[in-house]
């Protein structure tokens, strides 16, 4: 059967069998990252690229060997930028939002963004326009062209790219274009938007959304965990807003009659604890890997639909019992990362080792280098594919992070 006789969007857990996916192969926007930008850019060590791409591809073969279609951005946002309609809008968005008074200026780089072909455009958008690139005919006319800030781009590059969870989140048949929280990181949804309203496929499924790229209150896929059709977890972070978290909830509630409770977890408003999913992620109906100590300064609260309105908010003492009464089980697992050695798992953790992609039932993609926590996960009765990260994860990411799904198979 293909994938149009199915709904093109469908995702009602985090475990059910994966079948399409959005994925970004790092490129040409990592070698752009400059050691002294690291901190705006959200990154902390420059990754060799040629390493990060071959590890990525294993990723992904390893995803399209257990039956799931891999989509690509940089492909998606090129096929779109074929439409002229959307090449305009996307170029014209773009020259608003750039960091350049001068309209002189402004115009030169809005015609050499009109001037390239669709796939030479994406690679701009997504690696960034450097100022060395602007050919300033006649500029010597003016004061800029003798006197010039140190800072090298016009338009910045998106190294975060790969990390395709963020900015898009599928829940049932539609889209969660996100809002993000750092500035570094609003071109992607903002590029994901376009996509779901122009590309051929998309556009062929009628993709109908959730929420938009440039809402006031931020909310960020890694936070989102999809636990049942009747069940989501939201994590409220230093990226995620309670603000963000209530709009969609209310949303979910209103226009998806199988939503019935969103549980907020509250973790600590700091970069380690980035999003939910790197302390905390779904291997199997029943289980779950969580960082040791974490459930014990988690915040928990349930989010159901108010009899007159609004939201009935009722905090929550206990995250295993709450997990279990809401997914309607006698008893949850907790799968400690690193097996509950602090060393080892503040190790594990640094790399990912909660980070999983559940790809079946009780099946996850882990990165190898976290050999304590995957052979507990093993232990526990859960399939390890193991995938090499030595240069993948140091954009402080793992498997979940790095995709995307647009289908799974509903039980």
């Amino acid at each position: 059967m293909s994938t149009e006789a199915k709904p093109f969007l469908n995702i009602r857990s985090e475990i059910d069998p994966l079948k399409t996916i959005l994925l970004h192969r790092p490129s040409f926007e990592l070698e752009n990252l400059m050691p002294k930008y690291l901190d705006e850019m959200l990154f902390e060590d420059i990754p060799y690229l040629q390493q990060m791409q071959e590890e990525h591809d294993i990723f992904a073969k390893r995803l399209s060997e257990r039956g799931a279609e891999v989509l690509y951005f940089e492909t998606l946002l090129s096929e779109t930028l074929d439409n002229i309609d959307a090449k305009k809008l996307i170029v014209d968005h773009v020259i608003d939002e750039i960091s350049v008074n001068s309209s002189v200026l402004k115009e030169e780089i809005h015609q050499l963004l009109v001037s390239k072909d669709a796939q030479g455009l994406a690679r701009t958008l997504l690696a960034g326009l450097t100022k060395t690139e602007i050919p300033h005919p006649g500029t010597e006319k003016r004061l800029s062209f003798y006197i010039k800030d140190g800072y090298p781009f016009y338009l910045d590059p998106l190294p975060n790219l790969y990390f395709s969870r963020d900015y898009g989140t599928v829940i049932g048949n539609r889209l969660s274009v996100n809002t993000m929280k750092a500035k570094a990181r609003k071109r992607e949804s903002m590029l994901l938007q376009y996509i779901a309203k122009y590309h051929p496929r998309f556009a062929r499924n009628n993709v109908e959304l959730w929420h938009n790229h440039d809402e006031k209150d931020s909310i960020e896929g890694g936070d989102i965990l999809i636990l049942s059709e009747k069940v989501l977890a939201i994590g409220c972070s230093a990226r995620t807003s309670a603000e963000g978290i209530e709009e969609l909830a209310e949303r979910l509630f209103a226009q998806d009659d199988k939503v019935k409770e969103v549980l907020v977890i509250q973790i600590p408003f700091t970069r380690a604890y980035m999003h939910l999913d790197t302390v905390f992620t779904m291997v199997d109906y029943d289980k779950f890997t969580i960082f040791p100590g974490i459930a014990d300064i988690m915040k928990v609260f349930s989010l159901k639909p108010g009899t007159t309105g609004g939201l009935t908010i009722t905090p929550k003492e206990n995250l295993s019992k709450t997990l279990a009464e809401s997914l309607g089980l006698p008893a949850i697992k907790l799968i400690e990362t690193g097996g509950g050695d602090m060393v080892t798992a503040e190790r594990e953790q640094w790399n990912d080792g909660t980070n999983t992609l559940a790809i079946a039932p009780a099946t996850v993609v882990t990165y190898r280098r976290n050999r304590v926590s995957n052979d507990l996960l093993r232990k526990n009765g859960i399939e390890v594919v193991e995938i090499p990260g030595s240069e993948l994860v140091r954009g402080r990411g793992g498997p979940r992070c790095m995709s995307m799904p647009l289908h799974r198979d509903s039980r």
